[in-house]
């Protein structure tokens, strides 16, 4: 996708969802430097790849990371973020970084909450304006 705002086509529905994710380091440690939140992206983007969803955008600061993700209805947002924490825990502690190592023990990289929110379209208001101006047939 060129655009973020291209509706996509499934097989029986016609879509555009995006999730605003945010994710937090163990302890809300600060491990994270320039270095790793560039090995994070194409991580998070092959397992977005995965569930046929797209990483439209991602940042991050020391202690945690934002992704704006577009998927499609047959995703399953909580299964999302498992698999995004999960691989990106792996494979960024395979790759050893000491201030990951020092910081943080055990075998966890981020706190096992995060937040989602659904973004983009139209604001709620405008949307239901837009239903109760519906004709009700009588």
């Amino acid at each position: 996708m060129s655009n973020d705002n291209d509706i996509r086509h499934g097989r029986h529905c016609v879509f555009l969802m995006h999730v605003h994710l945010v994710f937090v380091t163990k302890y809300r440690r600060e491990v994270f430097t320039k270095e790793i939140l560039d090995d994070l992206r194409p991580m998070l983007a092959s397992v977005c790849r995965d569930f046929e969803a797209e990483l439209v955008e991602f940042d991050g600061e020391d202690d945690h990371v934002h992704l704006l993700v577009n998927y499609p209805p047959k995703v399953s947002v909580s299964n999302l973020v498992n698999s995004l924490k999960g691989v990106s825990s792996r494979m960024i502690r395979k790759k050893n970084y000491p201030s990951i190592r020092k910081k943080l023990w055990g075998g966890a990289l981020w706190s096992p909450s995060y937040f989602a929110g659904s973004c983009g379209g139209a604001p709620i208001a405008v949307i239901r304006q837009y239903i109760e101006q519906q004709q009700t047939p009588h």
